[in-house]
């Protein structure tokens, strides 16, 4: 069985595709047989993924070598493309976290879906969003990569608009459409740049060809290959500036919420990055502008996060920020801990969000975590496991979190970038706070009289626990002690680094106080009247912060002065000058030479008689008048 999946590695996003095509053409009239259509498309895929990862992770030879296989997909004179899988340890690793998760959020999503009238039209198009996505993973060359990365913008822009009926969620699709394909045309340019100057977008090929990169250009134009293929991971990945539309896809089905924050459109730009960091690696200012861009705007959106109030909001905000680690350490150099840290934020965010999902059904899809309260006694399942969750992501060891962030740490510190290392620390402490800060306002406290929660059905909360487990035991592959991550997912030579216990305790120690801060601020007598005062003494950044420092705002001033303001000079210039004076005063000019000539060019032979004999007469009395010396000049002519 390990064999077959390995060499039928292609059934992987094919089974949830033909889940997709089936829902579509065949069972879309029979809710429940679309659902267990697309959980049999996902859970098939995961079987395979599983068999195939073993098969990857036993195998040392794919550490110096994958297993490619391919297919001609197009060609012409000087230009050939393949279209193939690629099994390695990083594509392995991902196509099994991502089907695993994939599968328990479909599950989990039968229930939370339920009565919906949407029903199976809802599980067609996250079919085709996990098989794009596993797509993507597996592709063995960029083109390939890139047709699953437009395939995954086009299920966003489906899910995240799904409640057709809303206007806020027509918007929320509208702008994350459009702010990714900002971002997508910076990563097209890139793409075409490397085949016009390497003669291939094949992984394989590239990482051969790009360090060797005098050969076919300057160093220049690699420079700007590898800026313009990380603007695609911006947009996709929520980074600053291209985060914006990341918040606002929250209007999707909460299940969407899970796929695209935890295994699906979100860390696909990761794992770009990641793929072509052959390609970074050669150009240390790309390295340096990922993680720039990765370290700030993990601040800069935990910053955010500490003033929302909607759950959901709160829980997108952190992602952006978790993705914000991510990036850090691809760009400090650790691709080990960049992907490590995607693994486990896999299993707490969907966790997270999916525990808020089960908490807004409860609630009627009341989403302010102010008027909550008190939830755990009535949800213990839902809210246990959420806070198995918020211990993850705050980083307490032994869960999940822990490890990988620490590690994140020990490899920014230990690479130089000390402003960078201070900055991710103070996320973690900003992390732990706004996470248990959501944690003491929702599940603990003082019950809302008007709510009236029931815990949710076993079609959800088995995949709560599930993931709970998993956000506890998640990270034990990747401890500084068992060292089994680090020897399979690397660039360049597995890392073996002592473990930083220094950066360890230091870790902790804010996370912890993190937390406690949380505690007193929200959780405590009269708390919440102290958090009250607290945000009005600080009144001006309080509310900065929750506008999100006026980022849309600003957008908005933009699209509107800015650019429908140079729109609207060009469509005046257009209808006065180009129409107006050119084309108009052309046509008027041209009237007016016409109604001239109109007067001699009459097409009547007896007016051309007339003037032929007027000019006649016209000679002949100049002759008479002019004298023999006139006639004779004029008769010399005529000879």
């Amino acid at each position: 069985m390990v064999e077959f999946a390995m060499q039928h590695a292609w059934l992987v996003p094919f089974l949830p595709a033909l889940a997709f095509v089936i829902i579509v053409f065949f069972t879309r009239p029979w809710p429940m047989l679309s659902a267990l259509t697309a959980v049999a498309g996902i859970v098939g895929a995961f079987v395979v993924s599983a068999f195939a990862a073993y098969g990857v992770f036993t195998s040392p030879e794919f550490m110096e070598k994958p297993l490619v296989y391919a297919a001609r997909w197009f060609s012409m004179p000087g230009l050939n493309i393949d279209v193939g899988v690629q099994l390695d340890p990083v594509s392995a690793m991902m196509i099994f976290m991502v089907s695993m998760v994939a599968s328990l959020i479909f599950i989990y999503a039968i229930g939370y879906m339920e009565g919906d009238p949407g029903f199976s039209v809802f599980f067609s198009y996250v079919s085709l969003f996990a098989a794009s996505m596993l797509l993507l993973a597996i592709s063995s060359n960029l083109l390939e990569m890139f047709v699953a990365w437009e395939l995954v913008g086009l299920c966003s822009y489906l899910l995240i608009g799904f409640y057709t009926h809303k206007i806020s969620a027509r918007e929320a699709a509208k702008k994350a459409f459009v702010t990714c394909r900002i971002a997508d045309f910076g990563l097209l340019l890139g793409l075409l740049s490397l085949q016009i100057i390497f003669g291939t977008l094949n992984l394989a090929e590239l990482a051969e060809k790009i360090p060797h990169f005098e050969q076919y250009t300057t160093f220049g134009m690699l420079s700007l290959i590898a800026v313009l293929v990380f603007i695609g991971p911006i947009g996709k990945s929520g980074q600053f500036p291209l985060h914006v539309w990341l918040p606002d896809a929250m209007e999707g089905p909460t299940p969407v919420s899970a796929l695209i924050h935890a295994a699906t459109m979100v860390v696909a730009g990761v794992y770009l990055v990641a793929r072509v960091m052959f390609l970074f690696h050669e150009v240390p200012s790309a390295m340096e502008l990922v993680a720039v861009t990765g370290g700030f705007t993990a601040l800069f959106a935990a910053t955010i996060a500490i003033t929302q109030r909607e759950i959901k909001r709160i829980l997108a905000y952190s992602t952006v920020s978790q993705i914000g680690y991510m990036m850090l350490a691809l760009g400090v150099g650790s691709m080990s801990a960049g992907l490590f840290h995607m693994w486990t934020h896999a299993f707490f965010k969907a966790l997270m969000f999916m525990g808020a999902g089960s908490v807004l059904v409860a609630l009627h899809h009341k989403a302010d975590i102010w008027e909550m309260g008190g939830l755990i006694k009535k949800m213990p399942i839902t809210g246990w496991t959420f806070v198995v969750g918020g211990l993850a992501i705050a980083g307490i060891p032994p869960f999940a979190g822990f490890w990988s962030k620490d590690e994140i740490l020990a490899q920014t510190l230990s690479s130089g970038h000390y402003v960078l290392f201070a900055m991710a620390a103070f996320t973690a402490f900003l992390t732990a706070f706004y996470m248990w800060r959501l944690i003491f306002l929702t599940f603990f406290g003082e019950e809302n009289p008007e709510n009236h929660p029931q815990e949710s059905p076993p079609v959800m909360t088995v995949p709560l626990i599930i993931l709970a487990v998993l956000s506890a035991v998640g990270g034990l592959v990747g401890t500084p002690w068992a060292n089994v991550w680090s020897q399979w997912i690397f660039f360049g030579h597995p890392h073996h680094g002592e473990p930083n216990y220094w950066v360890m305790i230091g870790s902790i120690v804010l996370a912890v106080l993190g937390i406690y801060l949380a505690y007193q601020l929200y959780y405590v007598d009269k708390a919440k009247v102290k958090a009250k005062e607290l945000s009005r003494r600080f009144h001006g950044l309080y509310t900065l912060l929750y506008n999100k420092y006026y980022i849309d705002e600003i957008y908005l001033w933009f699209n509107h002065t800015i650019i429908d303001g140079a729109a609207k000079l060009f469509y005046l210039f257009d209808i006065y000058v180009v129409d107006g004076i050119i084309v108009n005063g052309l046509g008027h000019l041209t009237c007016l030479f016409g109604e001239g000539l109109r007067v001699t060019n009459t097409g009547r032979l007896q007016n051309y008689a007339l003037v032929f004999f007027l000019g006649v007469l016209a000679v002949v009395i100049a002759l008479a008048f002019t004298g023999p010396s006139a006639a004779g000049l004029i008769m010399g002519g005529v000879k």
